[in-house]
This record gives structure tokens, C-alpha cells and sequence, in this order.
């Protein structure tokens, strides 16, 4: 393909020439007034000199015809799930390519799917118009034919000044949805990220009818991890407080979702995801020693080091039974409140822990049956017990023996020995990965302990031995509540660092987590977590086992997971995920909660079809927005200068861009040429003035 057109270079400046011609003019203004013969022959001599000084020439380019670029832009997020839109789009889609296939000679096409690479994504929404800038960073604006641009709307990057978005245009907006869609959807306006455990807080909800004449009300149901459920009802359209109150520490994930509207769109966005971390204001203990002993101060120090703990300690004296003659008002500063401690204000305390504590009439039976009451509840009991256990003055010989797993022999042994983690012991929480405490069996690098009170055990669980292989720390779970018994009182020698000593303030510090019922600390439990785009599934069991455990995938979907145990106790799994949402865990037993994604992600906040969202793009580039509910538009090719749409069809600029191959450039009136035809003219000049 060639073409061909006239240059100049002139050999004066242009103004010269110029300036030449007007004096030519003017000295010829009088043969023109007078109508001289030769004048007109004159004047075409000069202008034949004229032209020489101009120094035309004929240039021939060699010319690589360029194709337009068409973009097909693919939104496939997933908000275009919802009804027919992607069936719509892959239909239209399947249309478009081929008609663009027929002027496949002019024009390059090129295709962009956008979707999230990561379920963070979604809280970015749709974003279509940055993607597009960089597809088209190597294309020049005139080779631009058009975009064609499948999508439901819903596009979160369009800049306020639509014209900024830096697009030739024009972009052809097809939207996959229907008009008039109507959607509900819930929004969390406010909650708390931590609550006291056991106050009150409350979640403030929002209930929206997109699309939908305002007013009315809906059901909103909050589900806990342990599977209750509550019911509230909401207002549509104005803010509504959700009461609750945290029972445990530790992080607990709520549900919340409102039933579906008349035309629901889809269900994705009627459910939201809260996660409150329940805290302890402080730690009500009650510690009450039998008798003074080495052990009694490190008991108090430990509990008193940690500033969340209340403390109350009370130790035993002097019993009732004796008898000295010492005046009553030298006998104490205050009186034993036995009655305020175990009847009226019992059930305040987190832990009760008794160290040492024998029979002496001091508590009678009524009170103990109140502190075995208290742990039936769900109570926390601790007894760490000393040698008159074996005795007859032992408080198992009381009704709180009713509530202890271990039922006393009478032997106390007394001689060295160094506690150990049992096989159980090494699948629990509370003694797992103790430091010090030896791997593969290995010896045990913490000091000695010289004295253990042997018992027979009745229930629970044995975590650690000692003399002999006897029973040493015993845990079990009696009606709501647990019971921990140490059956020995030189736990102290680690704390005094004898022989090295030993993880004491660690032992105790998960005996009472547990004791209360911390979630970190259940030994039959299991727990999922999030990690990028991974769900993280661990299961914690004291038996050995490797059942596989069940997914509930926010769409409904269940999965079969099985697990691998990493270390003793612990089995785990890890499951890619793609949706955001509320994932459930369940090993059969225990249930756990995962929340993927942001609380109310951009994606899902408006999920009807719009047409106002994109309309400022399309006309900033000269674009348009259609349905394709209502058709596919023809496809033309149309030149620059025209409207690229119209009814019922949309255009992509023919702009007809080249590339120069080749150049020949040939002096169209050479000097010689030029002499020759200012004298020939001259010379006719000359002879029609003689005649």
C-alpha cells in the first residue's frame, strides 16, 4: 500500500518568496489596468520562478497498515454468580468473539478476566478500570478500537472525574443482569472487638432492602459456637442492638444473619461474621490453708504476683479444739467469715483452693456440701494436699471428698523422687511440652520433690506420677464443673529452685486455665484458624485417634478432612479456601468457626445491577450502556468522526493507523525544467508585445 502527496523546501525563506511575489504583482498592476498585451505571459514566466524558488517534489511513502485493538473485558467475580449472569455473559460472550472474528485482517483482540486472586480481594470489590489501564499500556490511543465491557455494573475503581481514568474510549458497558433487582443485606454498624467476660455488650446490626419501598421488619437469628441460637427482630432500615454476653475468655465467633427478602438476590450477604475476644475483668481465688507450712508462701506469692488476681487467703491457726486460756480478744483480729465465704458469696469466686486442709470443725459439713455444689455448677476446685489426707482427720472423710477423683490409701511415702509426665500427661494441654519435663523418655531436668500421699484413683485422668509410678496430679470433670488434685504439698521445692527446680508457676498457671475452663486449655477440642488462603484445622484429643473431621463451606457444601498428627495430642490439616465466609468445623463433638474475608466486603455490599455506576465512564469515552436482558448489540465498525453507538448496535472505531515502511521523494519541477519554462514563456511574452 503506497501513497503520494506534494512537499516544499523552499530554497529562501518563505516570507522572501513571499515578498518576491507581491513586488512581481505590484509591478504588474499597471499592464493589468491597461490590459498590455504579453502581461498574462509575464506573469506566468515569474510564477514558474517562483515555483522554483518553492522546490516542490512528489514524496511516495510505503505505508504497513496497523490493526485496531478491541479489549473484551471478562467480570467474573462473584457476584456475578447471582441468577443468570454468567450463564448470559458466556453466551454473549461466545457471540462476541465471533463477530470480531470477521475482521480479524483490521482488528487485534484482546481479552482481561477479572477476578480475586485472594479472598481479600473481595473487600477491594470490582475493580475493572486499573486492569484495563495497564492491558492497554503499550497500545497508542488511535489504535484503540473500542472495549466491550461484560460485567454487572458493579465497578469500585471508577474515579469521580470518569475522564480521568485516561481511556480513548469508547467502552461499551453490557450489563448481565435484569433491572429492578431487589436485594436484603446485613450490615454489622458497631462491635465490640473484646468483652468482660460475663457483662453485658451488645452488636448494633443495620438491615437494608436494596431496591425495595422502605419499612417492614425481619428476623434476625444469632448463633453461638456451641450451636444455641437467639431471635431477634429488626426494623428494616434502622439500627438494631443485638444483647449478649461472652460466658469464656478467649476469642468467640458469632454468627448473624437475617432471613431472605421477598425478590432475594442472594443469601452471601445476609450472613456477617463477628469475632469479641472475652476477657477477665479479674480472677476471684480463694485460697484457705489448713496450717502454716514451707509451701504456704509460695502458694500466696504466686497468686499475688499477678495483678488480675483478687486474692482472698485464709489459713488456719489456731483449731477450735484447742485449749490454752488465751483471752478471746487475743485470739484474732477478725473472725473466720465462714458463712460469707461459703454460702453467700461462693459462687463469685473463679477458683477455690484448698492447701493442706484437714477436719478441725472449722467448716462444717453444710459448707463443704456448698463448695461440692459450686463445682457441680461449674465451678473450679483445686486441692493440694498434704499428710493428714492419709489421716484419719482427712477432708475426704467429708462430703468435698465426693468431688475428689482420688480416694487416699493411708501410706505417705517420704523420699526422693522426680515427677513425671505420663502418656496422657504428654496429650494434655496442661502438661504437654512442660519445660524440662523430658522428650522420648528421657530423664526429667527439674529438682526432686520428697514427699506424695498415695492414693487410688476413682476417676479423671492421671497427668503426672511420682514415687513408684503413684498417681501425682489428677484431673477430672464432675457435673459442669473440675476438679484438679495434687497429691503432694512440695510442689514449692521448684519454686525455691531446688536441685534447679521446676516449671511450677507454669504448671499451676494451665491447671487454672483449665480448671476454669479456658478454651486454649480443653483437652477434647478442636480449633480453625485462618492463615492467607488456607483454613488451618487442629484437633486436640488425650485418646488416640485420627478420625476425619467434617467442612461446612459458606455456600452449604460439606467436606471430609482427614487429619495428621504432628505431635501427641495434636492432629492437624490444612484446606485451601476460596470463599469468604463463615467456615464450620466439626470432628462429631466439638464445633468451631472460622471467619475468611473481611466483615462486609465491598463485593457483597450492593450486589444489584447497576447502570448509573458505570454510565460516567461510558460517556467520558463516548461509549454506551446496554442490557444484554435486552439483546446483544450489533457489532460495527465506524469511522472516527462518527458516534460509535446507536440503537440497537455499538461501534468500534475504524481509525485506520498505518506504519511507514518506505519513502521516495522526486523533485517535481527541477531547476533546468523550471529555466526552461521561464524563458519559454518569456520569449512568448516578448513576441505577443512585437506583434
Amino acid at each position: 500500500m503506497s501513497a503520494t502527496s506534494i512537499q516544499f523546501a523552499p530554497l529562501l525563506p518563505w516570507l522572501a518568496i513571499v515578498f518576491l511575489a507581491t513586488l512581481a504583482l505590484v509591478a504588474f498592476l499597471p499592464g493589468i489596468w491597461f490590459q498590455a498585451r504579453g502581461t498574462g505571459w509575464r506573469m506566468l514566466a515569474v510564477a514558474a520562478i517562483l515555483a522554483a524558488l518553492a522546490n516542490p517534489s512528489l514524496v511516495e511513502e510505503e505505508h504497513d497498515p496497523l490493526k485496531d485493538v478491541a479489549v473484551i473485558v471478562v467480570d467474573d467475580t462473584p457476584s456475578q454468580g447471582i441468577g443468570e449472569r454468567r450463564a448470559r455473559m458466556a453466551e454473549a460472550l461466545e457471540k462476541i468473539r465471533e463477530e470480531l472474528g470477521k475482521h480479524g485482517d483490521t482488528l487485534e483482540v484482546r481479552e482481561i478476566t477479572l477476578h480475586h486472586k485472594s479472598i481479600a480481594a473481595a473487600d477491594e470489590g470490582t475493580r475493572a478500570v486499573d486492569p484495563l489501564t495497564r492491558l492497554l499500556a503499550d497500545v497508542p490511543p488511535r489504535r484503540l478500537a473500542g472495549v466491550l465491557m461484560l460485567t454487572d455494573g458493579q465497578i469500585h475503581d471508577i474515579p469521580d472525574n470518569a475522564e480521568g481514568a485516561g481511556l480513548p474510549g469508547p467502552v461499551h458497558v453490557l450489563l448481565t443482569g435484569d433491572r429492578d433487582e431487589q436485594d436484603r443485606r446485613l450490615v454489622v454498624t458497631r462491635a465490640p472487638s473484646y468483652g468482660i467476660v460475663g457483662d453485658p455488650l451488645s452488636i448494633t446490626v443495620h438491615v437494608e432492602d436494596q431496591g425495595a419501598e422502605p419499612g417492614g421488619h425481619a428476623k434476625i437469628e444469632l448463633r453461638f459456637p456451641d450451636g444455641t441460637v437467639r431471635n431477634f427482630v429488626a426494623e428494616i432500615g434502622k439500627d438494631t442492638e443485638i444483647p449478649l454476653t461472652l460466658e469464656h475468655a478467649g476469642p468467640t465467633i458469632l454468627e448473624l444473619s437475617v432471613d431472605g427478602g421477598p425478590n432475594e438476590l442472594t443469601m452471601a450477604n445476609n450472613r456477617a461474621v463477628v469475632e469479641v475476644n472475652g476477657v477477665r475483668d479479674r480472677l476471684r481465688v480463694l485460697l484457705v490453708s489448713g496450717e502454716p507450712h514451707a509451701g504456704e508462701r509460695t502458694w500466696r506469692n504466686l497468686l499475688k504476683s499477678d495483678p488480675s488476681v483478687d486474692l482472698v487467703h485464709f489459713t488456719i491457726l489456731r483449731p477450735p479444739e484447742k485449749q490454752d486460756g488465751t483471752p478471746i480478744r487475743e485470739l484474732s483480729l477478725i473472725s473466720f467469715p465462714t458463712r460469707e465465704l461459703f454460702e453467700v458469696k461462693l459462687h463469685e469466686f473463679d477458683l477455690v483452693i484448698f492447701d493442706r486442709y484437714r477436719r478441725r470443725g472449722v467448716l462444717p459439713p453444710v459448707y463443704l456440701q456448698n463448695i461440692v455444689d459450686y463445682v457441680m455448677a461449674g465451678g473450679a476446685l483445686l486441692e493440694a494436699v498434704g499428710p493428714t489426707f492419709a489421716s484419719p482427720y482427712s477432708i475426704y472423710r467429708t462430703p468435698l471428698g465426693g468431688a475428689l477423683p482420688g480416694e487416699p490409701t493411708g501410706e505417705v511415702i517420704e523420699r526422693g523422687y522426680k515427677p513425671v509426665v505420663t502418656e496422657t500427661g504428654n496429650r494434655h494441654p496442661v502438661t504437654a511440652d512442660l519445660p524440662g519435663s523430658g522428650k522420648d523418655g528421657a530423664e526429667p531436668a527439674w529438682g526432686r520433690w520428697f514427699r506424695q500421699i498415695d492414693v487410688q484413683v476413682r476417676r479423671g485422668q492421671v497427668l503426672m506420677d511420682g514415687a513408684d509410678g503413684r498417681p501425682l496430679v489428677i484431673l477430672d470433670r464432675i457435673g459442669l464443673g473440675r476438679v484438679a488434685q495434687i497429691n503432694s504439698d512440695h510442689i514449692w521445692l521448684w519454686a525455691r529452685g531446688f536441685e534447679g527446680g521446676g516449671p511450677q508457676a507454669e504448671l499451676l498457671r494451665r491447671m487454672a486455665h483449665w480448671l476454669m475452663q479456658e478454651p486454649d486449655l480443653e483437652e477434647d477440642a478442636i480449633a480453625a484458624t485462618v492463615e492467607g488462603d488456607k483454613l488451618v484445622i487442629e484437633r486436640r484429643s488425650v485418646e488416640p485417634d485420627e478420625w476425619p473431621i467434617e467442612v461446612q463451606t459458606p455456600d452449604g457444601e460439606t467436606l471430609t478432612v482427614g487429619l495428621t498428627e504432628t505431635r501427641p495430642g495434636r492432629y492437624e490439616a490444612t484446606l485451601p479456601v476460596e470463599q469468604a465466609g463463615l467456615y464450620r468445623v466439626s470432628d462429631g463433638i466439638n464445633v468451631a468457626m472460622a471467619a475468611v474475608g473481611a466483615l462486609n466486603p465491598l463485593e457483597w455490599a450492593d450486589v444489584r445491577t447497576s447502570e448509573t455506576v458505570p454510565a460516567p465512564l461510558a460517556e467520558a469515552t463516548r461509549g454506551s450502556v446496554n442490557w444484554l436482558a435486552d439483546g446483544l448489540p450489533q457489532i460495527r465498525r465506524t469511522p472516527p468522526e462518527r458516534n460509535p453507538s446507536g440503537r440497537g448496535w455499538i461501534g468500534l472505531v475504524a481509525n485506520g493507523d498505518y506504519l511507514v515502511t518506505g519513502v521516495r521523494q522526486i523533485p517535481a519541477l527541477p531547476a533546468w525544467l523550471a529555466l526552461m519554462l521561464a524563458l519559454g514563456l518569456a520569449v512568448i511574452a516578448w513576441r505577443r508585445e512585437g506583434q
